[in-house]
């Protein structure tokens, strides 16, 4: 009997699709494909937009006991960037959660991804200078990489497709997140790895 696939994103604006509508965001588009291919999906998308990771770990983390997921898909840290957080406290609260994963959901597999260059956003401005955001989202992606190793889960650096989407205007209408299509193309790069569960770090 073919066990079904429970999948559970865990994020923020990003995941639940902010710029579109949550069933054109990434986890909704991956979940229909598989479906479409045959497989039993379940999904759960508890991200809400603004959640830091303060707000993952106290909303969104208990549904890992009770959803028990097969597959769990990570991707904060844009709001820990806006609200001033630091990398070490970055650092801490991705150990954090990863550890709660873990021992939640042990046999699951887990991926983390980056979060987009929103500093090139048309709307990036108004929350500093866009080179030093630049700066700073290169770091916190590399400290979610490093955390994710460090917890034995898989990374898949979307961070060039989504470079390459920022640098073509590929943004919503609010000139902050990326567009419906963006997403889409999201959904299609990161549908192998998942499907394999070989994403790892290229």
């Amino acid at each position: 009997m073919t066990i079904p696939e429970r999948y559970l994103a865990l994020g923020d604006s990003f995941t639940i699709g902010t710029g579109t509508t949550p069933d054109r965001s990434f986890p909704a588009k991956l979940a229909r494909e598989w479906r479409d291919a045959g497989r039993d999906v379940e999904l759960q998308n508890p991200a809400v937009n603004g959640y830091t990771t303060d707000d993952l770990i106290a909303e969104e983390l208990p549904l890992v006991a009770s959803f028990r997921p097969t597959l769990v898909t990570l991707l904060i840290g844009a709001n820990d960037i806006v609200q001033g957080s630091q990398e070490d406290r970055y650092r801490a609260q991705l150990a954090r959660i990863h550890a709660a994963i873990r021992a939640g959901a042990p046999d699951a597999r887990v991926v983390a991804l980056p979060q987009p260059d929103w500093s090139r956003s048309p709307a990036s401005a108004g929350f500093g200078d866009p080179a030093l955001l630049a700066r700073t989202i290169e770091r916190f992606n590399a400290v979610a990489r490093e955390e994710a190793e460090r917890a034995g889960a898989g990374w898949i650096d979307l961070f060039p497709l989504m470079r390459a989407q920022a640098e073509k205007g590929m943004f919503a209408p609010d000139g902050l997140h990326p567009s419906a299509e963006a997403y889409a193309e999201w959904a299609r790069d990161l549908a192998p790895g998942l499907r394999t569960g070989s994403a790892s770090s290229p």
